[in-house]
C-alpha cells in the first residue's frame, strides 16, 4: 500500500472506516471485526477511522482492541461533537466538551494520543475560534497530533484554519456526492488541507450489489435509498458496472479508483466489517484510469443528479455546504 499525506500527517492512501462494525449497518459481530481490522494492518491499511458516536463509544472500544498491541503502526482518527443525550441527539462544540470528549475517547481507544482529531458536526452557536482554540490545547498538551473538521464550509474551514493549522477535512465525496467539488474543495487545496471522503461507495449502492434487508440498517430511512429515487439511481451504477467490466476491475473498485485520482491529496475511507470487501477495496489503488475513462464518469454522474437527499432532514442540518 502505497502512501499519501494530508497536509503533513502520512498516511495509506485508503483508509478504513470503523463506523459500521457497530452500528447503523444491520448486525454487527466484534470478532469478524477485530479481524478485518487487523487484517487491514497486514495489508498496509494503517489509517483508520473512528468517533465517540459510533456505537455511543463501542466503536473505538473495539478498535482500541484491535490494534492495542499494533499501535505505532496506526493513524488512529477519532472525532467529537456528537452527542446523544437521553436519545437526543445533539452537536456540542463547546470547550469544555471537547477537553471531556478526548479523554473519554483517549481511555476508550487505550491509547496515549490521537493522531487526527475532528470535530464531528459544527453547532453555528459555538464560535469556531473557540472550538478550535480548544483543540489546539489539546495538541499543545500531546493528547492530539493533527486537528481535522468534518462536514463544513469553505469559510468555516478558512476561519479554523487561522487559528491552528487544518490537517484534514472529512466530508461525503463519491460518484454520487459531489457538491463539495464547487467550492469547498478548491478552499481545502489553497490552505494545504487534505481531503478524506467518506461514503466513497455511496454508503454501498455504488457496489452495484447492496440489498437492505436488515431492519436495523439505516439506509432504508433516507431519501436516495427510497423508491423512485433508488431506482433513478441505479440506472447509472448499471454503466458503471459495464465500465468496471471493460477494465477488468468490480464497480466498488472503479468508484474508488476514480476518488484516488482526483489527487493526491485525497484519501478515501471505505467501511466494511469484512475482510473480502477490504481486500476488494484495498486493490482500487492498483487501477490507473485514462483521461476518457474519467471524463465518462465524470458526465455519466454529473453533479446534482443523484436523486433524493442523503439524510433526512434532520441529519442534513448538521451539513454545512
Amino acid at each position: 500500500m502505497q502512501q499519501r499525506k494530508l497536509r503533513d500527517l502520512t498516511v495509506s492512501e485508503i483508509g478504513l472506516g470503523a463506523m459500521g462494525m457497530s452500528e447503523f449497518y444491520g448486525e454487527t459481530d466484534d470478532e469478524q471485526s477485530i479481524a478485518t481490522l487487523r487484517r487491514a494492518l497486514d495489508i498496509g491499511v494503517t489509517f483508520i477511522d473512528t468517533s465517540d458516536a459510533y456505537g455511543s463509544g463501542h466503536n473505538e472500544e473495539l478498535v482500541g482492541r484491535a490494534i492495542a498491541d499494533r499501535r505505532d503502526e496506526v493513524q488512529l482518527a477519532t472525532k467529537f461533537g456528537i452527542r446523544r443525550d437521553g436519545g437526543v441527539r445533539l452537536i456540542d462544540n463547546r470547550p469544555e466538551w471537547i477537553r471531556e470528549a478526548c479523554e473519554n475517547s483517549l481511555r476508550r481507544l487505550n491509547t496515549d494520543r490521537i493522531d487526527l482529531y475532528y470535530m464531528h458536526r459544527r453547532n453555528p452557536e459555538v464560535p469556531i475560534e473557540e472550538s478550535i482554540g480548544a483543540m489546539a490545547e489539546l495538541v499543545d498538551d500531546g493528547k492530539v497530533r493533527h486537528l481535522g473538521l468534518s462536514e463544513v464550509s469553505a469559510d468555516t474551514l478558512r476561519a479554523a484554519n487561522e487559528v491552528h493549522p487544518i490537517t484534514a477535512l472529512q466530508s461525503e465525496w463519491s460518484l454520487f456526492t459531489r457538491v463539495i467539488e464547487q467550492e469547498i474543495i478548491p478552499t481545502a487545496r489553497e490552505l494545504r488541507v487534505g481531503i478524506v471522503p467518506y461514503s466513497p461507495l455511496g454508503r454501498g449502492e455504488l457496489t452495484g450489489a447492496l440489498e437492505i434487508s436488515d431492519p436495523a440498517d439505516f439506509r432504508a430511512s433516507l431519501p436516495r435509498f427510497q423508491r423512485g429515487n433508488r431506482e433513478r439511481n441505479l440506472q447509472r451504477v448499471e454503466r458503471l458496472k459495464e465500465v468496471a467490466a471493460e477494465i477488468d476491475c468490480t464497480p466498488a473498485q472503479l468508484a474508488l479508483a476514480w476518488l484516488l485520482a482526483q489527487g493526491e491529496d485525497v484519501v478515501p475511507i471505505p467501511g466494511t466489517k469484512r475482510i473480502a470487501y477490504l481486500e476488494e477495496n484495498v486493490a482500487a489503488a492498483e487501477i490507473r484510469l485514462s483521461d476518457a475513462q474519467r471524463r465518462e464518469l465524470d458526465e455519466l454522474f454529473e453533479p446534482g443528479e443523484t436523486a433524493g437527499e442523503r439524510y433526512l432532514p434532520e441529519g442534513m442540518a448538521g451539513v454545512e455546504l
